[in-house]
């Protein structure tokens, strides 16, 4: 069961109307690093995991992202203004003047429109949390990217929220995996002869890496932030 609350996650306010930003913001609606694709592919990968908590960490943070969709939103509304103007609309987002009235759409910059193509699930939990990491690490360079190119005071809050957001879920994901080490893919790691060779096939080049001992990928500190 899902309970909407009127109350957004984090004040969205922007300083100024900008709908040339208002189309680049669409990317985190309906982009496939955006929030719906991370809500619905956690929500989607909770159907068959067991494990009580792990369930509920996937679940929660769907439903976070749920939200995290909701501001964005509330902020493509505040970027677009109030008045249709297709004649002056960037490309991507001249739909939101003639076919939407400049309710945002679930779309991307470019204007394509969201598919569940965008959905990673595998049934294996530790393939699915290493695509989830991956998914908020990507999140967060998408947000990083649009951060820089703003210097609107309101936009560039809400997304440091949201940056800071898409960290605190990485760091969940990695202490989730670091609790299921030798269960599903990751019980037969390293146990043949070929899963300790490298080939060297750069030519010229070097071995820079070490394979004798090959070790799962493991994530001791969830605090600690990537660089």
């Amino acid at each position: 069961m899902f309970k909407h609350e009127k109350n957004l996650l984090h004040e969205v306010r922007v300083d100024a109307p900008n709908p040339n930003y208002a189309a680049m913001l669409q990317e985190q609606l309906g982009g496939p690093q955006g929030e719906l694709k991370a809500a619905l592919q956690y929500l989607s990968q909770s159907f068959r995991i067991k494990d009580p908590e792990i369930r509920d960490l996937f679940l929660d943070i769907a439903a976070e992202e749920l939200s995290h969709m909701e501001m964005v939103a509330a902020a493509i509304n505040m970027l677009n203004g109030h008045a249709p103007d297709a004649n002056n609309a960037t490309i991507g987002n001249v739909e939101a003047h003639v076919l939407t009235g400049l309710t945002p759409m679930l779309s991307n910059a470019s204007g394509y429109l969201w598919t569940a193509a965008y959905i990673n699930e595998t049934g294996d939990l530790a393939a699915d949390i290493l695509s989830n990491i991956a998914a908020e690490q990507r999140a967060k360079v998408v947000y990083e990217y649009l951060y820089r190119q703003i210097n609107d005071k309101g936009v560039r809050d809400t997304i440091d929220f949201l940056l800071n957001r898409e960290e605190a879920h990485n760091a969940m994901f990695r202490e989730a995996f670091n609790k299921i080490q030798d269960t599903g893919s990751l019980k037969d790691w390293g146990i043949t002869k070929d899963s300790k060779l490298y080939f060297n096939l750069s030519t010229p080049g070097g071995q820079f890496f070490n394979a004798d001992n090959p070790q799962p990928p493991s994530f001791n500190d969830p605090n600690q932030r990537n660089n």
